[in-house]
C-alpha cells in the first residue's frame, strides 16, 4: 500500500541544488570496444525510459501539491520524450520496437516495482537514483555504438533537467522536515536501491555481449556508485 503525507511542501530557493552528474565525468574505460549490438541495447534503454515515465506519471498522481504536479509532471514529459527518440531509433534499424523492447519488459518491470518504495518521497528518491545511475551506464556504454548512432543516442540520454527537478522536491521535504525521520528513512532507502540497480546495469551488457566482460567495466561501476554519492550529499543524505 502506497502513503504519503498530505502536508504542502514549502517552496524555498533551493542553493544547494546540484544536477545529475554528467557521464562525461565516469571513469576512462574505452567503450569503444565492447561494441554493443544496436537492436537489444535500443531496446533496452527505450523500454528503461518508458518505465522512468510511468514512475513519474505515478508520482504526478499522488503529488501533495499542485506545485510538486507542474513540475514532475515536466520531467515526466521529458522522459516520454526520451522514449520516443530511442524508438525512432530502433525504427531507423528497420525493426519493430515492441518486438524489440518485450524481451525485456519483464526483468524491467520488476525492477521498476523493487525501486518504488512505500510512498512519495521514497518513489521520488527511487526514480533519482536508478534514473541518474543508469542514464550514466547507457550513455557511456553507448561509446560502442556507431559513430553517427553514438552521437544520437548520447544526445538523448545526457538530458538532465529531470533529475533537477527530481532533487528539487527531495532537498524542500528534507529541509523543511516535512516528516519526522525523513532524512534518515530516504537515506537508508537510497543505499538499499544500489545494487539492484548495478545488477540492471550489468544486464544490459550482457544483452549486448555474450562475452563476460564485467571485469572491463568494473571502474565505471565503481564510478556510479561515487557518483550516486555525490546525488545523496547534495540532497544531505549519507549514500
Amino acid at each position: 500500500m502506497v502513503l504519503w503525507s498530505n502536508r504542502r511542501i514549502p517552496r524555498t530557493e533551493l542553493a544547494r541544488r546540484r544536477p545529475r552528474v554528467a557521464p562525461a565525468d565516469l571513469a576512462k574505460v574505452d567503450f569503444t570496444e565492447l561494441v554493443p549490438d544496436p537492436v537489444p541495447f535500443l531496446g533496452q534503454a527505450a523500454y528503461i525510459q518508458l518505465e522512468f515515465f510511468e514512475s513519474l506519471a505515478r508520482a504526478v498522481a499522488t503529488a501533495p501539491s499542485l506545485a510538486s504536479k507542474a513540475g514532475l509532471s515536466r520531467a515526466a514529459g521529458i522522459a516520454l520524450k526520451q522514449h520516443h527518440a530511442l524508438v525512432a531509433e530502433i525504427r531507423r534499424l528497420e525493426v519493430v520496437p515492441e518486438e524489440v523492447m518485450a524481451p525485456f519488459a519483464p526483468a524491467v518491470d520488476r525492477f521498476r516495482q523493487a525501486s518504488a518504495g512505500a510512498d512519495w518521497y521514497e518513489l521520488l528518491l527511487g526514480i533519482h537514483v536508478t534514473s541518474g545511475m543508469l542514464d550514466d551506464y547507457f550513455s557511456r556504454l553507448a561509446e560502442g555504438l556507431p559513430r553517427e548512432l553514438s552521437a544520437r543516442v548520447r544526445a538523448i540520454l545526457d538530458e538532465a533537467e529531470w533529475g533537477a527537478v527530481l532533487h528539487d522536491e527531495l532537498f524542500a521535504a528534507i529541509e523543511s522536515q516535512v516528516e519526522p525521520g525523513l532524512s534518515d528513512r530516504l537515506a537508508l532507502w537510497g543505499r538499499s536501491l544500489v545494487g539492484d540497480t548495478l545488477l540492471m546495469a550489468r544486464s544490459a551488457l550482457r544483452a549486448s555481449d555474450s562475452r563476460d566482460r564485467g571485469a572491463d567495466v568494473e571502474p565505471v561501476f565503481t564510478e556510479l556508485i561515487a557518483a550516486h554519492t555525490r546525488r545523496m550529499d547534495a540532497l544531505g543524505l549519507t549514500a
